[in-house]
């Protein structure tokens, strides 16, 4: 099969032939239809995420067919469709898989980072880490959902009740989760990088009720913000931005270093937290209220063979909404 293949940090993915994976009991065969692309691939590409395995192929978003199945599985059929995501194994015994926090399990392993992703024709998942899709969606506009979706989700439910919500990074997971920020009956207000009218018009398009600048302060004090661009800085930004009691919770995986800041903007009661990874529930509870809403998905695809011109175009910001590597 064909592959897109990281050999080492800071180097591009080289296309190359590899072997189609071999299964292993409680695993699926899945032939790749298409991979969305994650901000979360530049940092294990930069060097940023520093423990992955080499050679590695990419991609946490991963849409195919099932065209193997090992063991004694019966929750899946060949030739359905699934979705794979960046949680891929957890062990089920250390205490937080126990209290229903495998998101947090002391052995976890990531598909796309400890194992083989979707950069290729084929790939492997273990059955228990596989959703169901719902028809009514294309293979490209729902591969975003699969890690923009979830693990937003998570740090959108994080933020309780809030009505009036702050969005730093109006990326893929941002463009997903407004949409449902918008039926719920929520106001979103969008932080872009400075300048980026671009941006900000395709929030505001999306029904964001004001858009600006990350280091402005919104027109009014928001109940909670989430921060999806990995910018340390953001974070006192965004304590200075929601009210008395006000949540900010950190999405992504990686961030750069956060400055010092002053007690007072997290005294009164503010929240500063993170989110790490997802659960099964969290994939299970989006991917049935996605299609309720329903949730769009803008795409920008990329053939296989142009994965690195996918991951400079997101680099260097030049993606509205999401990027996603059509393989055929």
């Amino acid at each position: 099969m064909r592959a897109m293949i990281l050999e080492s940090p800071r180097q591009p993915l080289r296309l190359v032939d590899v072997p189609i994976p071999s299964l292993n009991a409680g695993q699926l065969l899945i032939r790749v239809h298409a991979c969305a692309v994650c901000r979360t691939d530049l940092h294990i590409v930069d060097g940023e995420l520093t423990h992955p395995k080499l050679p590695l192929i990419l991609g946490h978003q991963i849409v195919g067919t099932v065209e193997g199945i090992a063991g004694d599985v019966h929750n899946f059929q060949i030739g359905q469709r699934v979705g794979v995501p960046w949680l891929g194994y957890t062990c089920n015994s250390c205490p937080y898989c126990l209290s229903r926090r495998e998101n947090l399990c002391d052995r976890a392993q990531f598909t796309g980072y400890n194992l083989d992703g979707g950069y290729a024709e084929y790939t492997v998942a273990d059955h228990r880490f596989s959703f169901p899709l719902d028809p009514s969606y294309s293979d490209l506009q729902v591969a975003p959902l699969l890690c923009g979706g979830l693990v937003g989700y998570r740090a959108y439910r994080m933020t309780g009740e809030a009505q009036k919500l702050g969005f730093y990074g109006f990326g893929s997971s941002a463009h997903i989760l407004i949409q449902l920020a918008r039926h719920q009956n929520r106001q979103v207000f969008a932080f872009t990088r400075s300048g980026d009218i671009a941006g900000q018009e395709f929030a505001l398009q999306l029904g964001a009720v004001w858009a600006g600048d990350s280091d402005v302060l919104p027109p009014e004090p928001l109940d909670a913000a989430i921060i999806f661009a990995p910018v340390g800085k953001l974070v006192p930004a965004a304590l200075r931005a929601v009210a008395k009691g006000g949540v900010v919770v950190c999405a992504g995986i990686h961030m750069s270093d956060i400055p010092s800041f002053p007690y007072s903007i997290l005294w009164e009661e503010r929240v500063l937290r993170s989110v790490a990874n997802l659960t099964r529930q969290d994939g299970e509870e989006f991917l049935a209220l996605a299609p309720q809403v329903p949730i769009h998905t803008e795409v920008n695809a990329f053939p296989l063979i142009q994965a690195n011109e996918a991951l400079d175009a997101l680099r260097s910001g030049e993606i509205e909404g999401s990027a996603v590597l059509v393989v055929e």
